[in-house]
């Protein structure tokens, strides 16, 4: 009995020791974590930036990408800025760091912003509901919408499915109507348990800015934030980007090429609709004062701009990312994305994408360092891998050629999504069973006539011309003419008399809201 004894205190005086080992490791741990990295010398970060701009340069090359921009930023100052390629594919002129790009979905911060300054003044909360400034407010279930808070509005947690409603400004509609379809779109989860992208809900943001100050969400924008920052090249409407004497031109990729859109491309207007969400031009100079005003908790040239707790409110945690596309734990803040990345410190990002640009504005608090990528070509992962190459040469890290891997990466999902399904193919009903009016709630009436051998689908203020191409049966290939990066199917549904009664256009269809109904002529 007392051996056994003796054995059970040595086993607790082991485990006790293993405890308290593993404490300290953690503590040790933690204070790695928190311990600020002192920023390499001047004749060192010369190096790093000469070595990062000829791999930015080369990977530029590869990847195809006509031009882009880099501005870096290093505690409350600019250290690094410069343009690469060209403006336009197809011609000289080059890519300097005063040029103009559309910025995306790096928009959305600059809304967040604004709300959070609505807060600093006390002007409202960020716990207040939606419904008590804007009452006629409405999601599609009604208990969420009376417990709908104003940090709900920018988490992307709303339960709506992700991009739900996006083409309508692209067809014509304008925010007020935006705002308005948010009811009839069918939650495809509950609220406040998952991650899905909106841009629709920005704009229910910048109408609580505007229903507060009594000013447009562009007289704020300008009033508040460009001005103070000096932020004098950035615009926030189509002739502001069209009209702009050094303008990087929009592309998009195409079997592998870039393919110019010309500045009087038809669509080149639906994003200023999306104003709040994504329709801020600027260029890297600028956008690296408004990086020192994140890294440096809302202070800019001495001035307190927004208050450190709002700051880091936006920048904190408000909805778990499960996606495998990302890596490392991941996590929608405020119109930001924290990443826990390890071995990396943590990411502070949002990117952007247009028609034909890929934006990434990152900021890394535990470095000091923030970085803007423009460029001026959509869909692509380049702006990352940079990113990623330059923490490796600012930290002393084994370099890994990022940009190659991405690269892979990214031909093989083209790769992938350029297939389609391998079915026997029927020939459609006389192409007459199809054609006539159709209406729906959220896109009003459209009409459905024959050209050629395809029909025409023709919606919206706009009247934008859907053309639908024979697949299998009563399924039709979508496609958008002078769109590129628009398509999938549309699904006709046929009455006992061989004429369709309904039709259900996918690329309409997020949240259920694509179903469209004959009307019956009269």
């Amino acid at each position: 009995m007392r051996k056994n004894k003796s054995k059970l205190l040595m086993t607790n005086s082991s485990f006790f020791m293993f405890f308290i080992i593993i404490c300290i490791l953690l503590i040790s741990v933690s204070a790695l974590a928190s311990e600020k990295i002192n920023p390499p010398d001047q004749e060192t970060l010369q190096k790093i930036l000469a070595d990062f701009e000829a791999y930015a340069e080369q990977s530029r090359k590869d990847w195809g990408i006509p031009g882009m921009a880099i501005s870096i930023v290093q505690g409350d100052k600019m250290i690094y800025a410069n343009g690469f390629g060209v403006k336009k594919q197809g011609e000289d002129d080059p890519v300097n760091e005063n040029t103009i790009f559309q910025i995306g979905s790096t928009s959305k911060a600059f809304t967040a912003a604004l709300v959070a300054m609505m807060v600093d003044e006390g002007k409202l909360n960020w716990k207040d509901k939606v419904i008590d400034y804007l009452p006629d407010f409405m999601m599609y279930d009604p208990w969420v919408t009376r417990e709908f808070l104003i940090d709900d509005v920018m988490a992307q947690h709303s339960g709506m499915p992700g991009y739900a409603s996006d083409l309508l400004s692209f067809i014509g509609f304008d925010r007020k109507h935006i705002i308005h379809s948010i009811r009839y779109i069918q939650p495809i989860s509950s609220f406040r348990s998952e991650f899905a992208y909106m841009n629709n809900l920005f704009l229910v943001a910048a109408a609580l800015v505007e229903e507060i100050s009594g000013k447009t969400w562009e007289e704020n924008l300008r009033e508040r934030i460009l001005d103070p920052l000096g932020m004098n090249n950035t615009t926030y409407t189509q002739n502001g980007f069209v009209q702009s004497s050094n303008v990087a031109y929009l592309h998009q990729n195409k079997n592998g090429q870039a393919f110019v859109l010309p500045m009087d491309w038809q669509y080149i207007d639906w994003v200023y609709v999306y104003g709040p969400a994504g329709g801020i031009n600027s260029n890297v100079v600028d956008m690296a004062k408004w990086i020192i005003l994140q890294l440096n908790e809302g202070v800019y040239d001495q001035k307190q701009l927004i208050s450190k707790e709002n700051v880091k409110y936006m920048h904190s945690a408000k909805t778990i990312i499960q996606d495998e596309k990302f890596p490392g734990r991941n996590y929608y803040d405020l119109a930001w994305v924290t990443t826990d990345n390890e071995p990396y410190p943590t990411f502070i990002w949002h990117t952007g994408g247009t028609s034909g640009i890929k934006s990434l504005i990152q900021l890394i608090p535990q470095i000091q360092l923030g970085f803007a990528i423009l460029t001026n070509m959509a869909d692509t992962k380049l702006p990352e891998a940079l990113i990623k190459r330059f923490i490796d040469l600012y930290l002393g890290n084994p370099l890994k050629d990022w940009s190659t891997e991405n690269l892979k990466e990214a031909k093989a999902a083209q790769s992938q999504s350029d297939e389609l399904p391998d079915i026997p193919k029927e020939k459609p009903l006389p192409l007459e069973a199809y054609t006539g009016k159709y209406e729906n709630p959220v896109y009003g009436e459209a009409v459905v006539n024959i050209e050629g051998d395809n029909l025409v689908f023709t919606i919206g203020p706009k009247q934008t011309k859907i053309v639908f191409s024979p697949w299998n049966r009563d399924t039709f290939m979508v496609s958008i003419p002078d769109y590129l990066d628009v398509g999938g199917f549309v699904h006709f549904q046929i009455d006992p008399l061989g004429k369709a009664s309904k039709m259900v256009v996918d690329m309409l269809n997020e949240g259920n809201i694509g179903s469209f109904n004959r009307i019956e002529d009269k």
